[in-house]
């Protein structure tokens, strides 16, 4: 970068002369690199300070709830807190010192000009800021690899493989969309992805977790664009992508039809709408242990766990998005946390926390420590652990195209089912009447 190095930066020997000498944009470029090693310190910081909270963490249930397995946690928190600083530090640096962006900015209030009546505008169910708040934490908190994303992402993958039509534009939707990219491999003959989300953190960082250099099954590198954008607002013309995936990206958009909707009519005609969404039996373990422990130390509940769609509504909500030729079907995964902390935790890094509005932003740490207790003496194993059960919801339909199977129209049949069965007898049926 232009200027001089931050650490020869004395305000009282900068004279005027060199100041008026530089144009705007040198003092403009010269401004971000301020700014950027500013944020690199500050980041740093913040991560040794997230550190430090996590032990306090261990040592607080340790001393209250009495863990038996305080060593093995105690030993994991601090490899994963403190071995986070440098990693963190490291990658945060190689986007702050890149001089321009590779990904593109759209207001989140900018659509594809459909008309409002697409959806439900009205609806103010989650707190979209505070969502991608929470989704700029887990950019930065997130491991590299999660079993659970990668379970769900791989059969949300396998359902394009099994399509022989090929799919050269793909939009990947929110979620885990860093997963897609790493997981798509050649599926679908995909030849360019638009990454989008709402968090701008997310996007910066997927490039250090998806492989460069990939390829599709022709050995062509597959193109990469990333975009910051509303999923409620897709800033897609009409009929421009093939395809949209979205791996754990939907349960948090308020209006979920008409966000479908824009997909529908971002896709070409006889495109593919592959989605994979949390369903309503999702931390439902969590869910009765919030509530118990709310009743016994508040005397009242509030919305803890978000509200999530039912496997009966996801067919009608395909239906009423326009898509033709939907399929859904659903999948649980129990994965085992040595404590609801840990679980906790593995939330917060997936950007799962609770963004629902009419939450209380209030937990009481009795409260806490509570449902803690009320979670590993209701449901936990004889090792020690804790179940968490996550529904998944798998979606599929396709934008109408007068090449697709159409019902025939009703009446339109030629032949009775009373001449079938003339034609072809059933041995040992009813006889027909002499």
């Amino acid at each position: 970068m232009g200027g001089l190095p931050l650490s020869e930066l004395h305000v009282g020997q900068v004279d005027c002369n060199f100041l008026q000498s530089l144009t705007r944009s040198h003092l403009l470029t010269y401004f971000r690199s301020v700014c950027s090693q500013l944020c690199l310190l500050l980041t740093g910081a913040f991560v040794i300070v997230h550190g430090i909270y996590l032990l306090c963490q261990r040592l607080t249930s340790y001393v209250l709830l009495g863990s038996s397995s305080f060593t093995g946690s105690m030993r994991s928190a601090s490899v994963r807190a403190f071995g986070a600083v440098t990693r963190r530090y490291i990658e945060y640096g190689e986007f702050c010192s890149s001089r321009r962006s590779s990904f593109l900015h759209f207001s989140t209030r900018s659509s594809a000009g459909l008309r409002e009546e697409v959806g439900d505008r009205n609806a103010d169910i989650f707190d979209r800021t505070l969502k991608k708040k929470q989704r700029d934490r887990a950019a930065w908190l997130m491991e590299d690899r999660d079993p659970l994303l990668e379970k769900v992402t791989e059969n949300l993958l396998d359902r394009l493989s099994d399509c022989k039509k090929t799919f050269p534009t793909a939009l990947n939707l929110g979620g885990a969309f860093h997963y897609v990219n790493r997981m798509l491999r050649g599926r679908g003959g995909i030849e360019k992805v638009i990454s989008m989300d709402i968090s701008e953190d997310m996007i910066r960082r997927s490039p250090l977790l998806t492989t460069s250099d990939q390829d599709d099954a022709k050995g062509r590198p597959v193109e990469h664009i990333g975009l910051v954008g509303d999923e409620e607002f897709l800033p897609l013309g009409e009929g421009s992508v093939d395809v949209v995936i979205s791996s754990l990206g939907l349960h948090w958009v308020n209006d979920l039809p008409g966000a479908m909707t824009q997909c529908r009519v971002a896709l070409k005609p006889d495109g593919l709408f592959l989605a994979a969404m949390l369903g309503g039996e999702t931390l439902k373990e969590l869910r009765i242990a919030c509530t118990i422990a709310q009743m016994e130390r508040e005397g009242g509940i509030s919305p803890r766990i978000s509200p999530l769609a039912q496997v009966r509504d996801a067919g009608n909500l395909l239906q009423r998005a326009g898509l033709a030729l939907p399929t859904v079907d659903v999948d649980e995964y129990t994965v085992r946390y040595p404590s609801a902390l840990e679980l906790i935790e593995h939330l917060r890094s997936m950007g799962e926390g609770n963004a629902v509005r009419q939450r209380n932003p209030v937990l009481k740490r009795a409260t806490a420590l509570a449902a803690a207790a009320v979670y590993e003496s209701m449901f936990g194993d004889v090792d020690g652990t804790i179940p968490a059960t996550f529904q998944v919801i798998y979606m599929a339909g396709w934008s109408p195209a007068a090449t697709q199977q159409m019902p025939k129209r009703r009446g339109s049949a030629t032949v009775s089912f009373h001449e079938l069965h003339k034609a072809f007898p059933q041995e040992g049926g009813p006889k027909e009447p002499s």
